[in-house]
């Protein structure tokens, strides 16, 4: 269904699915999933380490950051460490751009959080999310959702919706937490396949959760009418994964192909509805299996 992509030298046909495929698949689409508006490049070429010192720098010394002193010295620095070594050079102007548009980013959520909410007046706290045991109750507080014993949060990996298409995506990392004035928990999410310039805040309770499991062939019978399921949505200009409830089920005889049956959904975000095969569905952890 879909034409060999080529990413990083490697040649992928993305119509044969497996239990990776969701990586794969937001790793090879990248342009196609999330296009975005950008007013000005943004070096994704950062490390974690010095993504999490300028993240620092950006809740202690605001009023320095876009100044070409403050910005030189930065750069100066992390091309003399250990962690640069055999990396692109960064020029400064990198570093003012990747601070100007993390302040743009604040400015409108600060904007947004005050103009919708009358209880939310108050500029959100934030906390790097490395701070210890309290970071580790918000994060623990997704997977108690589940019920029954929090496991090791190591052993975990999470899911995140957008707010900026209602889409659901792999989580690669949990940058920093932050609390609205009405008590909320949001964290700044970094997902699977994008660079620093897609990080977003999401709502720890409504848009964070465990990340979902694609069913197997055999599989099939656990699907009931009625269950919330995330479901690929298939367009001819993008693939995204959205939350959708099933409305009828097509049981059909297993070939070698595998499961045959026809499972009728209705899309959450838009109320859309179409026929689809096991292989675009995936079960969330959240949902009791009935």
């Amino acid at each position: 269904q879909y034409p060999p992509l080529i990413y990083r030298g490697k040649t992928f046909k993305v119509s044969i699915w497996g239990k990776k495929r969701k990586i794969l698949f937001l790793e090879c689409l990248m342009d196609r999933l999330r296009p975005r508006q950008r007013q000005r490049p943004v070096f994704s070429g950062f490390t974690k380490a010095e993504i999490e010192k300028m993240e620092k720098f950006l809740m202690e010394s605001r009023e320095l950051l876009q100044s070409k002193e403050f910005c030189q010295k930065i750069a100066r620095s992390f091309n003399s460490s250990s962690g640069r070594a055999g990396k692109p050079i960064v020029k400064w102007t990198e570093v003012q751009n990747w601070f100007i548009a993390r302040q743009q980013e604040s400015t409108s959520k600060v904007a947004s959080l005050t103009d919708t909410s009358k209880h939310k007046s108050k500029i959100p706290e934030t906390c790097p999310l490395n701070d210890g045991h309290q970071s580790t109750q918000i994060l623990k507080g997704v997977v108690s959702k589940v019920g029954g014993k929090v496991p090791d949060l190591s052993e975990l990996e999470f899911e995140a919706k957008s707010s900026k298409d209602g889409a659901w995506y792999d989580v690669d990392n949990f940058l920093t937490h932050r609390f609205l004035g009405s008590g909320e928990a949001e964290v700044r999410v970094r997902f699977v396949g994008f660079g620093a310039e897609e990080d977003e805040w999401v709502n720890v309770k409504k848009a964070v959760r465990e990340r979902s499991i694609p069913f197997e062939h055999t599989e099939c019978d656990k699907v009931k009418v009625g269950d919330l399921v995330l479901c690929l949505q298939e367009r001819r200009d993008q693939a995204i994964y959205y939350d959708a409830h099933i409305i009828e089920i097509e049981r059909k005889m297993h070939d070698i192909r595998g499961c045959r049956c026809l499972f009728f959904i209705r899309y959450e975000h838009d109320g859309s509805e179409e026929r689809v095969r096991l292989r675009r569905l995936c079960y969330i952890p959240s949902q009791q299996i009935r």
